[in-house]
């Protein structure tokens, strides 16, 4: 191990023990308060260009599975953690040799209560971590860093790739990949849906050439402004519409609504949503920094769902332009399966069979 600092944009450095030599990054740094799934957390690519903090203290008892993984790489810059676990199940990698191998920096013996209090009063700041001293270099390359305006870009497959459902198929769903995890895809072909994964940048003469029975944008990295919605404009009312996530910001920016950076975002196993047709309150996994904003939302939009801590929107309908989306995540990698079911009933409602009907 060898010695690094955390400086944060504020001036605050802080002492911790690195994997690596001779290792800069810089990044928006964000906590997650889930106690299990660092290995999604890691995968997730909502996370690109993101230094995660854990606040559970102990990480990587359960090592890591190939199975764990939500993408075909570590998304995070950076993997912050009080203490890592160096003796994990028999017959799994370590976490320890899984961030090696990645070439992933990963901080530990580091106060992450500390960190974690200091985002909850200055709301997500942007920090720079190093294996040596901090230099008035580090603290130039700090100040003129800002978080990537193309990181969906980034973070997209490049190419159209076709997922059969799993079981009998019901419907063909196009899902235009901003960032998706494979969980999302996974759980539509468990619901009965043959998947189309299409590149974030596809056109809307692409989607409603192809045959398909509904539209579903997925979840992703950066702010939902920096994202061109031209497609999704085009799409809205001519094909059912379903968004995840930066998905259900998109949405919303395409129907003429607006978008919020939330102070310090949601980001853990454990949120509560409330179910505003049903009154039913069910835990979320959730992975965001930015929220819809109720009162910008078109006359024809109802708010379907909110979050039990702050009231901020979690869901939405549009009936008149055939739109459902969620601010949290259904597929539930890592967190709660409560809101798995909402998979299903999105593939059922426009199910072939009910389409002809």
């Amino acid at each position: 191990m060898s010695k690094a600092k955390i400086l944060l944009e504020n001036g605050i450095i802080l002492d911790a023990e690195a994997n690596l030599n001779d290792k800069t990054v810089l990044g928006e740094l964000v906590f997650n308060t889930a106690m299990t799934g660092y290995q999604e957390i890691l995968t997730d690519p909502s996370y690109a260009s993101q230094i995660v903090v854990m606040t559970y203290p102990l990480i990587g008892n359960y090592g890591v599975e190939k199975d764990f993984a939500v993408s075909k790489k570590i998304q995070v810059s950076a993997f912050i953690i009080k203490e890592n676990s160096e003796t994990p199940l028999d017959g799994v990698m370590s976490l320890s040799d899984y961030l090696l191998s990645n070439d992933i920096l990963c901080l530990t013996n580091v106060d992450t209560r500390k960190i974690t209090k200091i985002i909850r009063s200055t709301g997500s700041i942007n920090c720079l971590i190093t294996t040596g001293e901090i230099t008035d270099k580090h603290r130039k390359m700090l100040a003129e860093y800002e978080f990537p305006k193309n990181v969906v870009e980034l973070s997209s497959e490049k190419k159209t790739e076709k997922f059969p459902a799993i079981g009998e198929k019901i419907a063909d769903f196009a899902l235009i990949d901003y960032g998706v995890k494979s969980s999302i895809v996974e759980q539509l072909r468990l619901a009965g849906a043959d998947v189309t994964v299409f590149p974030y940048d596809v056109s809307a003469e692409t989607i409603l050439s192809g045959n398909f029975d509904a539209v579903m944008l997925s979840n992703g990295a950066g702010n939902p402004k920096d994202v061109n919605i031209n497609t999704i404009k085009n799409i809205i009312g001519k094909l059912p519409l379903f968004g995840i996530c930066l998905g259900h910001q998109l949405i919303a920016l395409a129907s003429g609504g607006d978008t919020f950076k939330l102070k310090f975002g949601h980001r853990g196993a454990n949120h509560p949503v409330i179910n505003l047709e049903t009154g039913k309150v069910f835990i979320s996994s959730q992975n965001h920094g930015f929220a819809v904003d109720e009162k910008s939302l078109p006359p024809t939009a109802t708010i379907t769902h909110k979050n039990v801590n702050d009231g901020t929107v979690e869901g939405f309908c549009d009936k008149s332009k055939k739109i459902i989306c969620v601010q949290f995540h259904p597929e539930a990698t890592p967190g709660p399966e409560d809101a798995r079911e909402i998979f299903k009933n999105w593939v059922k409602s426009v199910s072939r069979e009910n389409a002809h009907a």
